[in-house]
């Protein structure tokens, strides 16, 4: 009787694995974290994120830190921990500034981003910067606001879509982080969309006034990943006029699109793995200089956390509902610290080798990405496209192998959740022993939605 997998349609995709296409930077695809409550990392998940030895991490200061409970008084009791969490990860942060405290913004009001003390906010600024870009080299970053095209509606106190009210909020902020450290790089507007006000003037007026920009920010939430392409590409064309160096292009938050119902089941989707490795994959083949998946570990909304800073109008509808009700599950952890499917995404990335293979498929619907490493030649397999939802196998084509023996290994995302939960790591689908006269052919069943690596490992010396 036939296997029901022998039935499906093969796709032949080649691996040219003496040809290289440039350095791979997997590392410039990290993850971002935060704006939700307070609570740092716990250690099951900053030392998962640490395994995958991420350079930067993004994440938000915002109000719940409480920095400035009175004038000239600062506290960093709530942050600090936080903060320490993040360096044990091993990675440097991009810090969006999203604090505003009651005493310099008495009422409050999303639309409302002026305080009513200057200098005080400029003290603050600086004080924040100095603690943890100076006395500690954390951040590296800071992204002035965020989603100020949306403002509440994107959880955080400002909603800025006039430019030239988002210039004068950046300039003083801007102004602040660069006098407590002139190395800072700095940046934003981090829009929700890059289409809305106020990105394309703030990023004129930049070039026009010869104001610090080190990067600009935007944010996608995406089921379509050649979504993630055309914006790079349309950032690109927002920087064209600037003299080198330009400034980064960083999409400081990204995932799958929020979807009409969260249950526990979708969360282990393969589907979910296989749309942000797609999308990743684009933007590193658009030449994006760095993205955060959103985010690092689910967490629970807290009202006494957000009422002090918060309408009333949008905490219940929005953050509570978002966190509480309907929580989108993004994390690469759960609420309770369970691992996702999208971890071992960046799993995979880590294992690529840094240089990139000339590799191509015949199909938009299956995706492949090659490297070498020092002991072996790497391809990684992903079935995911909107819409598309047919089971393949995959034949990967390998021309110009180094002749001799090797160790074939292969892996797989998918239902059946191949991996060991507490070690962190993924469980072999296949792992056997070749030898190789040049080309090399493999074949790997590839499901809808499911991402594949297949690794071709030097056999060490003295192996039979």
């Amino acid at each position: 009787m036939t296997s029901p997998i022998a039935s499906l349609p093969v796709v032949d995709v080649h691996v040219r694995a003496a040809q290289t296409v440039g350095p791979l930077e997997a590392w410039r695809h990290s993850f971002g974290h935060g704006g939700i409550n307070a609570i740092p990392l716990p250690a099951r998940v900053r030392e998962g994120i640490a395994r995958l030895q991420p350079r930067l991490v993004r994440i938000f200061i915002q109000e719940f830190f409480r920095l400035l409970p009175e004038k000239d008084r600062y506290d960093w009791s709530r942050l600090d921990p936080y903060m320490d969490a993040l360096e044990a990860t091993g990675a440097a942060v991009v810090a969006a500034i999203c604090i505003k405290p009651p005493v310099l913004y008495p009422a409050i009001d999303e639309t409302i981003w002026r305080p009513n003390d200057p200098d005080q906010w400029h003290r603050l600024i600086q004080a924040l910067v100095h603690r943890y870009s100076v006395q500690r080299p954390l951040v590296t970053h800071w992204e002035i606001g965020n989603e100020v095209d949306i403002g509440e509606g994107g959880g955080c106190p400002y909603k800025i879509r006039d430019v030239d009210d988002y210039v004068a909020y950046y300039r003083m902020t801007v102004a602040a982080v660069r006098e407590a450290w002139p190395q800072a790089k700095v940046g934003g507007p981090a829009m929700a969309s890059i289409d809305n006000p106020p990105m394309e003037g703030f990023v004129r007026r930049c070039r026009q006034e010869g104001l610090p920009l080190d990067f600009i920010s935007y944010h996608l939430y995406s089921d379509d990943p050649a979504a993630h392409g055309r914006l790079v590409r349309q950032a690109q064309g927002l920087l064209a006029d600037f003299p080198a160096p330009r400034p980064e292009i960083m999409v400081t938050e990204f995932s799958p699109m929020f979807e009409r119902a969260s249950t526990a089941d979708q969360a282990l989707e393969p589907r979910r793995a296989g749309c942000v490795a797609a999308s990743v994959l684009e933007m590193l083949r658009a030449g994006l200089d760095g993205s955060f998946h959103y985010h690092l570990w689910d967490q629970t909304c807290y009202a006494d956390d957000f009422a002090p800073f918060y309408s009333a109008k949008n905490l219940g509808p929005l953050m509570m509902r978002h966190w509480n009700e309907i929580p989108h599950r993004f994390g690469l952890f759960g609420v309770g610290e369970d691992v996702r499917p999208q971890y071992f995404v960046y799993w995979m990335l880590h294992r690529l080798g840094p240089e990139q293979l000339a590799a191509d498929s015949p199909l938009a619907s299956v995706r492949i990405l090659a490297a070498r490493g020092p002991d072996r030649r790497s391809a990684l397999l992903i079935n995911y496209w909107p819409n598309e939802t047919a089971d393949r196998v995959v034949a990967v084509h390998w021309a110009d192998l180094p002749s001799g023996r090797k160790e074939l290994v292969t892996y797989r995302i998918d239902d059946r959740q191949r991996w060991d939960a507490e070690a962190l790591e993924m469980i072999p689908l296949e792992r056997r022993q070749i030898d190789t006269l040049g080309p090399y052919e493999c074949h790997v069943y590839l499901p809808a939605g499911a991402v594949a690596l297949v690794e071709l490992i030097d056999a060490a010396e003295g192996r039979p």
